[in-house]
């Protein structure tokens, strides 16, 4: 830490570059504790005609899941991505306009010059109809994080075909999403544990 009004270093303290191992798990202890202090949301709304919009590219809901639990500025996103920085650019302004992605503090890169990080509002779980503009782009996205992991790390499974009405398919819909919501809103409170990712999906068999 460097002493108020001077650009010495203080006696006893040894200097960090910006990218050492140990700087970096200080900045992401940080910026968890900013998300746990940030208000969440904790009741379900419609999702805009702009956040509907947002949400139904793959490579946006891949590139919210990347800044949910860490700030990521757009060139480690593209490195993550394997995208281009112009493509990933392109679709990180759709998420800014829409709020689902914000700018973090301008901080130091690896290398020492300044950078702008993008974190998650974490606003997308709590939003109804959101995947009415593509339905096909959260299940994608998904197959794309499942193939990154990769097979051992699935935990769980669950495949089933049942006969349902439409009653019967609200009624299941409201008792998963009451169990998953009492997951979410209470994730903060997890952070030691390991990330693990899930989708739902309950879709007509073809005759």
């Amino acid at each position: 830490m460097r002493e108020q009004g001077t650009g010495r270093q203080p006696t006893g303290t040894i200097a960090e570059a910006p990218g050492t191992d140990a700087s970096r798990r200080r900045r992401q202890a940080t910026e968890r504790r900013e998300a746990e202090q940030r208000p969440q949301a904790t009741e379900r709304r419609e999702a805009t005609v702009r956040e509907a919009k947002a949400l139904a590219h793959p490579l946006r809901l891949r590139i919210l899941r990347l800044c949910h639990e860490q700030e990521l500025t757009n060139k480690q996103l593209a490195n993550r991505l394997d995208r281009d920085p112009g493509t990933v650019l392109y679709h990180v302004r759709h998420l800014v306009d829409a709020g689902l992605l914000e700018p973090g503090s301008v901080r130091a890169g690896n290398s020492g010059a300044l950078e702008k990080p993008y974190r998650s509002t974490r606003q997308s779980w709590w939003l109804t109809d959101a995947t009415r503009v593509s339905r096909l782009a959260p299940i994608e996205a998904f197959q794309h994080e499942l193939r990154e992991a990769g097979g051992d790390s699935v935990q769980t499974l669950a495949r089933f075909a049942l006969h349902l009405s439409v009653e019967d398919i609200a009624e299941l819909d409201r008792r998963i999403c009451a169990l998953l919501d009492e997951y979410v809103s209470t994730d903060e409170q997890r952070l030691d544990q390991p990330r693990h990712g899930g989708l739902f999906v309950l879709h007509r068999l073809a005759d």
